[in-house]
């Protein structure tokens, strides 16, 4: 495979995160001494932080998509789940660095950066692919939104609402209808996210699969399913309820009505995530779980 030339870097910081913006100064400087240019955060607001002496200039996320070489993430899980919606169809390069613990996929800590983008510069480091999904909200024939999304994809009621059915289809395969609190649809990456927390299984990083967990399943024989990732889902809310929302990564939400189908087909693009050399997903596991404490 042909050496991949980083020429434009684009960076995402956590918000109003003195520490972050720091970095984030830092990283210009180091980006400028190599002959790489920045491309500032995706936010519309400039954020003014103590500790910081650069400027960093904000661009819209169709110049992330179209110009980015490589994205550096500064912050923790959730900036990182975020950029997932800045890659676009690119095989864009990611490198996440933490604050504070392991995180699940920003694995690189504070001080590791600058050896990583080296690494990456010489062209000597492993990606680590994970599978995204673009996730469609129809009402009848009327397309009213759609999204891309790393961890999940979860229809979910409201505190008051009454238990929801929700029909499910696989390549328009009847599954059943899951009378439930909601219903998540899984990728790998979030099997121990939402999925874990309503009793799913933790799937490997790289298995071509997804899990479908009811949340409180209504029959107890109910289980989470593991289903093939290049397949089409189709969620059916199918029961007069108010209050059920449609939620993307949890980060983006959106209220469904009777009848309202949501449909979920692989991304095109994966999210190619930098993978450190010292580590392994189930170092991160034993971190984050606790296992043998």
């Amino acid at each position: 495979m042909a050496k991949r030339e980083i020429k434009s870097v684009g960076v995402v910081v956590k918000p109003n995160h003195a520490e972050a913006w720091k970095t984030a100064c830092e990283l210009s400087a180091w980006l400028e001494s190599h002959g790489i240019a920045l491309i500032g955060r995706p936010h519309e607001q400039i954020e003014r932080f103590n500790g910081g002496n650069c400027e960093i200039n904000t661009a819209d996320t169709e110049k992330f998509q179209n110009q980015a070489d490589l994205i550096v993430v500064l912050g923790g899980d959730g900036t990182m789940i975020s950029t997932a919606r800045l890659t676009g169809d690119r095989e864009i390069l990611v490198l996440g660095i933490n604050y504070g613990s392991l995180g699940y996929l920003t694995e690189f800590r504070i001080e590791e950066m600058f050896a990583a983008l080296e690494a990456i510069l010489e062209d000597r480091y492993e990606i680590d692919r994970r599978v995204m999904l673009d996730a469609e909200h129809w009402r009848g024939d009327e397309k009213l939104s759609s999204g891309r999304v790393l961890n999940d994809v979860v229809i979910n009621k409201a505190v008051l609402a009454r238990v929801i059915e929700i029909e499910v289809s696989l390549n328009d395969l009847f599954v059943n209808s899951f009378r439930a609190d909601g219903l998540i649809v899984a990728t790998p990456t979030g099997s121990t996210a939402y999925s874990l927390s309503a009793g799913g299984p933790i799937v490997y990083p790289s298995m071509n699969a997804l899990v479908l967990t009811p949340i409180c399943p209504f029959t107890l024989t109910n289980r989470p399913i593991i289903m093939p990732d290049d397949a089409e889902i189709e969620l059916k809310l199918n029961n007069e309820n108010e209050g059920v929302v449609l939620t993307l990564d949890g980060q983006i939400g959106y209220q469904m009505q009777p009848h309202d189908r949501v449909v979920i087909r692989k991304s095109r693009t994966s999210f190619n995530l930098v993978q450190p050399p010292n580590r392994n997903y189930f170092d991160v596991l034993r971190n984050k779980l606790k296992w043998g404490r």
